[in-house]
């Protein structure tokens, strides 16, 4: 088996749209039932994608808002992010748009793994504020994957973390592609 690869995803959000639930879901298979707000936490676990096996840092962000400056640690040595946004809650969708900005502020217009996530797709209809089409149109607009999950559904949860790899590994082919020059 080849040597375990490993990648450093930062998850980033507003407050309460479910990024610690949807890191626990899958590091520990279990959805938390109570909102403890969090600081800063992170997670470790080594799966395996295909023959490809994995270890994977998670750090679980505090809640951003439109003030939060995105420190330095949050920037280099990160391989990919997933922004996190509630489907009930307009307002975390437009700090999602604005942690993107500060993100193509602080590392530059390059290609960026991002996997953009609308969360609590399993609340009742009346409580949606963003409608799918608009995240996958956001998710268009920045090169990036797009997914609709429920942080109590455990599969989909793993599908988050499978995709940002997945993400990771065509940015970093696209660096590796071989070019060549034609001369006329």
């Amino acid at each position: 088996m080849p040597p375990v690869k490993h990648r450093k995803i930062v998850m980033l959000g507003y407050p309460s749209v479910g990024k610690s639930s949807l890191a626990l879901q899958f590091v520990k298979g279990d959805f938390p039932k109570d909102y403890e707000p969090t600081i800063e936490n992170t997670w470790s676990k080594t799966f395996v994608i295909g023959s490809d096996e994995f270890e994977l840092d998670v750090v679980d962000t505090a809640g951003q808002d439109e003030y939060s400056l995105l420190p330095q640690s949050f920037v280099f040595g990160i391989h990919g992010y997933i922004v996190v946004y509630s489907v009930a809650c307009s307002r975390s969708f437009q700090i999602a748009r604005g942690l993107h900005r500060v993100l193509v502020d602080r590392r530059g217009k390059c290609l960026m793994p991002i996997v953009l996530v609308g969360n609590k797709n399993d609340l009742p209809s009346q409580n949606r504020q963003v409608k799918m089409e608009e995240g996958k149109k956001l998710a268009e607009s920045w090169g990036a994957a797009f997914m609709e999950v429920s942080a109590k559904d455990t599969e989909k949860s793993k599908q988050i973390f499978t995709k940002i790899i997945e993400e990771i590994d065509r940015v970093e082919r696209s660096f590796c592609e071989e070019k060549t020059c034609i001369v006329m």
